[in-house]
């Protein structure tokens, strides 16, 4: 008796290519084809249907579209876009299509996932409750992050928006927080910085950096962040907290502008196409955090946007501003005057983060935006005066110079939030009012060196149960009178 041998069809609809714009092809000859399928022409490079008429499909090109000819046979197999995500993408760099170019081998995945999906509903959320420690003071004490949380970095070019976002990378070591860093439109050599910073800090082992630098296709660059999203939604998915920077969108709409001219379609305000404020807001609704029954991982963003000379109001710039849970505000003129991280208390806020703070942190930060605030109204007034001032005036102006030298702080240095509320005990006990700066600049680099040393466990109480009791203040008290008799002598 024969064996039956079963053959396998490959079913496609076939088209031709009408014509070649750029980096768009029409082509003609795919009726059943629809938005966010992908296609593959003749020479095996794949297109994303990115519109159609009755007669024509519009195609952006993933990948290299120089070799694509009128005429071309075109191919649809009525698959969406999907790509390869596993826990062997931790420590690589990928391409936008996750392709490794790091020169250490093909990663081997745990399966497939859509890259375009709709966002979980609210009822498959819950509420923030957990403190993403960020490692930079002014931000943990003043204006807190949540997992799950959406939080915008917006400032003029080199104010320091990458650097406080790697800052945060950089604090989760040993937090079990899975990092993603996704480049859009940048020059291979900032994407160079910051895998260097990785490597000298040990960081890139908990990382993955989604690569879609200005010198690869445009396609590949307006896929970069829905694929970081994609990778970040597999480990949430699996009950992991995961934190995705996008580095930026701002160039992530001109390439979107760009694709839409070629398109024909329509454009608005700024040039920019109707759209644009769709496909961020679609982008920014995947973070959050989710229900215990769905795994409860979690993603927090941070999306970085760039504007120009101050300018918050700009379509992209105030688009952004609506669809986050906050912003943190980088003032040019703050970094001119050495003033780092250059992050205005004014103009930047944390819708929700304060939900999820530390107990110990939320009781000691709650004045510390009004004293700077008033410290800085008050250093105007009497800047001219040198005389004069009353107990109170001098008492204020003491205690915010002190906050002063404490939120500056060095780049690649997080703080540890057990580090920062000993920071802020000490100061609203006014252990720092006598102490010049260059003493509070000791201070700061040597404190957590003292109680992990002499009073290990002390460190350890706050860790575990993020209070401040009235017997670890005692002990706290204590400790800080004990350094400070070093300090001063």
């Amino acid at each position: 008796m024969q064996e039956k041998t079963s053959t396998k069809f490959d079913v496609r609809e076939i088209g031709f290519v009408q014509s070649v714009r750029k980096f768009i092809v029409i082509a003609k000859g795919l009726p059943t084809c629809i938005n966010g399928q992908i296609v593959e022409f003749a020479n095996g490079t794949l297109g994303l249907v990115m519109g159609f008429t009755e007669e024509k499909v519009q195609i952006l090109v993933l990948g290299d579209a120089a070799s694509i000819r009128a005429g071309d046979e075109v191919y649809n197999k009525g698959q969406f876009l999907k790509l390869p995500v596993g826990d062997k993408f931790v420590g690589r760099v990928v391409s936008s299509l996750c392709q490794p170019l790091d020169n250490l081998g093909p990663i081997e995945a745990n399966g497939e996932y859509p890259v375009f999906i709709v966002a979980p509903g609210v009822m498959d959320r819950q509420p923030v409750k957990e403190t993403l420690e960020s490692g930079t003071l002014i931000i943990d004490a003043i204006i807190p992050l949540a997992k799950g949380q959406r939080q915008l970095l917006i400032g003029d070019r080199l104010t320091g928006k990458t650097t406080v976002a790697m800052d945060a990378i950089l604090n989760q070591k040993g937090k079990g927080v899975i990092c993603i860093y996704c480049c859009i439109g940048k020059p291979y050599s900032a994407l160079i910085k910051v895998l260097d910073t990785l490597r000298e800090q040990e960081a890139l082992e908990y990382t993955i950096v989604v690569s879609g630098i200005a010198s690869v296709t445009v396609g590949e660059q307006y896929l970069a962040p829905y694929t970081a999203c994609m990778l970040g939604e597999y480990f949430m998915s699996k009950g992991k907290d995961v934190l995705l920077v996008t580095d930026d969108l701002t160039k992530h709409a001109w390439i979107y502008r760009q694709i839409s001219l070629l398109l024909e379609r329509a454009p608005g305000r700024e040039a920019y196409p109707g759209d644009i404020f769709y496909i961020h807001s679609q982008m920014m609704e995947r973070a959050g955090y989710l229900r215990q029954e769905l795994g409860g991982g979690s993603m927090t963003f941070l999306p970085i946007v760039e504007i120009l000379q101050g300018d918050l109001t700009g379509y992209i710039p105030t688009n952004l501003v609506s669809m986050t849970d906050g912003q943190l505000y980088f003032s040019t003129a703050l970094f001119n005057k050495g003033f780092k991280p250059a992050i205005d208390f004014g103009l930047s806020v944390s819708r929700i983060g304060n939900k999820a703070q530390w107990p110990a942190m939320k009781s000691l930060s709650k004045s510390l935006r009004l004293d700077y605030l008033q410290y800085k109204e008050l250093l105007q007034m009497t800047q001219l005066r040198t005389t004069g001032l009353s107990k109170e005036a001098e008492a204020k102006l003491r205690r915010g110079e002190a906050i002063n030298q404490l939120i500056i702080q060095d780049k690649t240095r997080p703080v540890a939030l057990e580090e920062q509320v000993i920071y802020l005990y000490a100061l609203s006990k006014g252990f720092l009012d006598n102490l010049s700066a260059v003493q509070i600049k000791r201070l700061r680099q040597e404190i957590l060196g003292f109680f992990n040393k002499h009073y290990p466990e002390y460190v350890a109480t706050l860790r575990q149960t993020k209070q401040l009791s009235d017997d670890m203040k005692i002990k706290i008290d204590s400790a800080l009178a004990e350094y400070l008799k070093e300090l001063i002598q």
